[in-house]
């Protein structure tokens, strides 16, 4: 059976993973990590993506970002991809791919999951046990929405603003968000949603958003059709 394009739709936030291949590191140095940062800087503003969070991990990547296109965000991927490559092959001495097949993303729903989403990405090196707080990691967006340094990369969310009328007070709202973590079925959610690439949100959500795909956004039951009677 041949697999679904991935759901792309411009102007609705997308939670994106992209893996090592064999989950082997894709980063060997703190110059590595400055490197995809400034392609993702570079790419993001070329291709029209609005980059509002991302984790750096030793065989992984996170992001989560806006497109104003339905190629933005994989053009911005492809051309990371294939420049980070370049560079790391050269730099390791090494040849052929480094990642893990094509990246796996969501499309999900703002009000109920983006500040939840952004919490997630900052608390992943929390839950591999990198560190004790988000605060210490130096490969996230968190210390730019926490007020410990300027990430010129990124791009808040409209939603980001509303959680206070200062940056003191948003930074303030946003740390305590982050400090408070997630709920076991929240956690959940985040973690199977780009995996099976359907979208992470309600119902609601979800007939809202297929007006602007022709791509199925929710996975069907397999079987008879919801609403179709049996015949006599």
């Amino acid at each position: 059976m041949a697999r679904l394009p991935r759901l792309t739709v411009p102007g609705y936030p997308h939670y994106i993973v992209q893996r090592g291949n064999n989950r082997q590191s894709i980063f060997s140095s703190a110059a590595d990590h400055q490197v995809l940062l400034a392609l993702l800087d570079e790419n993001a503003q070329k291709f029209g993506v609005a980059l509002h969070a991302y984790v750096l991990m030793d065989n992984h990547f996170q992001l989560l970002a806006t497109p104003a296109t339905a190629e933005g965000l994989p053009h911005l991927m492809q051309a990371v991809g294939r420049r980070y490559v370049r560079y790391f092959n050269d730099q390791q001495g090494r040849t052929g791919t480094l990642w893990e097949g094509r990246y796996r993303s969501t499309v999900i729903d703002t009000d109920r999951y983006l500040l939840a989403c952004m919490a997630y990405i900052d608390l992943s090196p929390v839950r591999a046990g990198l560190v004790k707080e988000a605060s210490a990691y130096a490969w996230s967006s968190h210390a730019h929405y926490a007020g410990l340094r300027t990430d010129k990369g990124i791009t808040p969310h409209a939603l980001f603003w509303t959680l206070g009328n200062t940056p003191f007070s948003r930074e303030a709202a946003y740390a305590a968000r982050v400090a408070r973590g997630l709920s076991p079925d929240q956690e959940d959610a985040l973690t199977q949603a780009a995996q099976g690439g359907w979208t992470l949100g309600d119902d609601q959500f979800a007939v809202s958003l297929q007006k602007h795909t022709v791509r199925r956004v929710q996975k069907t039951l397999a079987g008879r059709p919801a609403g179709l009677k049996k015949q006599a």
